[in-house]
């Protein structure tokens, strides 16, 4: 899968763009973790997607059951770089499900936490 290019739509490989921190190495960005997030939802890797979610905010239990995402489009950044410590990552985020296509759009929240991004919450 490794070699594979990667869900996010970024234009590398799996192995050179969300994989390394699907195996634990921290995001530097926020959206890089909102990439990894993405990549770990289509690739059906939700444990990273559980443990990259604020605690305070995370549900119990994930599930992305019957959805084939398609494809990632960042729409805007707004901070969260290597120095800071909050940003937020607006994307829309396309979908199958139950055999018709969909779109979500987001503007997410991320902080800081422990010195590792994690996402928190989608901002009104």
């Amino acid at each position: 899968m490794s070699d594979l290019m990667c869900p996010c739509g970024s234009g590398s490989t799996y192995a050179e763009c969300c994989e390394p921190f699907h195996d634990g190495a921290p995001a530097p960005t926020a959206v890089a973790l909102m990439r990894a997030r993405y990549s770990a939802y289509a690739l059906g890797r939700l444990n990273y997607a559980f443990a990259t979610w604020h605690p305070r905010t995370r549900p119990a239990d994930l599930s992305s059951a019957g959805i084939a995402w398609t494809g990632l489009e960042i729409l805007a950044i707004v901070d969260g770089a290597v120095a800071d410590d909050a940003g937020e990552v607006t994307f829309r985020a396309h979908y199958v499900s139950a055999g018709e296509p969909g779109v979500m759009e987001e503007r997410s929240a991320f902080v800081k936490r422990g010195g590792r991004w994690v996402y928190v919450e989608a901002l009104a």
